[in-house]
């Protein structure tokens, strides 16, 4: 079977935030008819990422917005003119993508993970992109 492409499109609605998007990674598994095989979720921003973590505790997302605004805090030393240079150290440690394993249609998570984009320079239009190739 051919490699299903998908790209996916939303809104963030601050600074910094972090959306859950397993309904969108869902979703486009469902399209493609895979049943097994490796599923690529990508974020092509350069102050934004892709993550895994815990679903159950929204505490924990809010330690995690909370560890990396006091981690990385937008200092006037940053010379990008720009003003985002925290939101592009912050993607560059989280990282852009995530791989998961699809398995009987369904994507193989821990018991409590979920995939997450995370913005780091908003609010903005955003959009990923997922990959799913058979095998």
């Amino acid at each position: 079977m051919k490699p299903f492409l998908k790209k996916i499109e939303m809104e963030t609605k601050e600074k910094q935030s972090l959306t859950n998007i397993d309904h969108f990674v869902e979703e486009a598994v469902t399209e493609s008819g895979i049943e097994d095989g490796i599923v690529l979720i990508f974020c092509p921003h350069t102050t934004a990422a892709i993550t895994i973590n815990e679903n159950a505790d929204l505490d924990v997302q809010r330690d995690l917005d909370l560890a990396y605004r006091e981690t990385f805090p937008n200092r006037a030393a940053f010379v990008h003119q720009e003003g985002n240079s925290d939101g592009h150290l912050k993607s560059s440690v989280t990282g852009t993508s995530e791989m998961v394993i699809l398995t009987n249609g369904k994507i193989l998570f821990g018991t409590w993970q979920s995939l997450y984009f995370w913005d780091f320079d908003g609010p903005r239009n955003r959009h990923f992109f997922v990959k799913i190739v058979e095998g």
